[in-house]
């Protein structure tokens, strides 16, 4: 126990930029993630052409079943080492959740209120802002919640090439022998989880309280 809290008060600074290199990777592919599958998921919910649809979510599911060591290991040749593969494979592995959630919170909204505001002269810009994005807002929130949860996870992987965080110390505690790092990485990665989790967690709520007259008077 002295050696771990020795670990900790001489090399906090060591710790704290793991941390910070494991949060800059794993909102970044999550930010960009959402900013991609979101609008993604709302044009495939308009789309008529059934196999653009099949194609967009086959490509999505692709990403999720190769190995995450293998995706880094074929960015390597494109990007180098570093944090931007890291961030692009991450952000691969995250689309397929949010943009699934959405596509389904899309298509959850009752088709008499879509027909109530086609019939009260409603575009479709404002039938999405208005409408359905807030109705479908739970859908969203819930993709982006279990996907920040798994990128944070996955993330201790970008050690391997050489993009740091957390996984650095996991990393480095195995190849000296050192305990306490490895402790120190997975137990600071479980925690970065968990509250991440939380705070989108009262984000969901806020945003449910905002919204929620527009659920109740939804047309």
């Amino acid at each position: 126990m002295n050696a771990f809290w020795s670990f900790i008060t001489e090399r906090y600074p060591d710790i704290l930029k793991a941390l910070q290199e494991h949060l800059a990777i794993s909102f970044s592919a999550v930010i960009l993630g959402t900013i991609i599958a979101v609008p993604l998921g709302i044009i495939l919910v308009y789309s008529r052409v059934g196999w653009i649809n099949s194609i967009v979510f086959f490509v999505a599911n692709l990403f999720q079943t190769v190995p995450s060591l293998a995706l880094l290991a074929i960015l390597i040749p494109l990007l180098g080492i570093g944090m931007r593969p890291a961030i692009l494979a991450l952000l691969l592995y995250s689309l397929m959740p949010i943009l699934r959630n959405t596509y389904d919170g899309f298509h959850s909204v009752d088709k008499g209120v879509l027909n109530s505001a086609k019939g009260m002269g409603y575009s479709t810009a404002q039938t999405i802002m208005r409408i359905q994005l807030p109705l479908s807002l739970p859908y969203i929130m819930s993709g982006i919640r279990i996907t920040t949860v798994y990128i944070i996870s996955w993330a201790t992987l970008a050690s391997l090439i050489g993009a740091g965080g957390l996984g650095q110390l996991i990393v480095s505690g195995l190849g000296v022998n050192k305990p306490e790092m490895i402790f120190i990485g997975g137990i600071g990665a479980i925690l970065l989880a968990l509250v991440a989790d939380a705070l989108l967690g009262l984000l969901e709520g806020w945003l449910g309280r905002h919204y929620h007259q527009t659920r109740e008077s939804a047309i």
